[in-house]
């Protein structure tokens, strides 16, 4: 491949092209070059998104994602409309958001609910390596992966069957019409 030093680290679309044409006949045939391109960016994004989201927030607060999310959901639960008691519901709210940050007592479960809870909520369920198991990823994984499948396949026979009972519905409607005078005029 070409050097990327003098492009930014972003490979160019010759360099897209070229790694797409270097994937066997099979891997082509289940996507084309757009679907393998879009997979790679999501791919990317699920890996990059939130650890840039966690060095935000180190760098320019006190919050993690579970002090944060805190925060933001008392937040929402303001009920008077007084500012006063408006004002106070802030604090406590920020006082309880800030027990799970960066300096709180209970900071290392914020930081595990921000690791193991919502990063690999962002990620699909995955860790930082991709795998859904952590250690016992070899055992894990394959399970993890048969269940979606057998989801998907679940979800595809239920919308076949829902199709073709709209579509039988539809056919008796225009039976019903025609004997009914609903149908062509000739």
């Amino acid at each position: 491949m070409a050097d990327n030093s003098q492009q930014g680290s972003h490979p160019s679309e010759d360099q897209k092209k070229a790694l797409y044409e270097g994937l066997s006949d099979d891997q082509k045939k289940k996507q084309t070059y757009t679907e393998w391109v879009k997979d790679a960016y999501n791919n990317q994004y699920e890996n990059w998104m939130p650890w840039i989201e966690d060095k935000y927030l180190a760098w320019f607060g006190t919050d993690n994602k579970a002090s944060y999310a805190t925060k933001d959901t008392l937040g929402q639960t303001k009920i008077t409309g007084i500012s006063q008691v408006d004002k106070l519901q802030d604090g406590v709210n920020n006082l309880v958001g800030d027990q799970v940050g960066k300096d709180g007592l209970l900071a290392p479960v914020g930081n595990m609910v921000s690791k193991e809870g919502i990063n690999r909520a962002e990620r699909g369920g995955k860790d930082e390596q991709g795998s859904y198991g952590g250690p016992a990823s070899s055992l894990t994984d394959p399970v993890v992966k048969n269940a979606q499948g057998a989801g998907q396949g679940i979800a595809g026979g239920a919308q076949s069957a829902g199709g073709a009972v709209t579509d039988g519905a539809k056919g008796a409607g225009s039976y019903i019409g025609g004997i009914f005078g609903g149908g062509k005029k000739e």
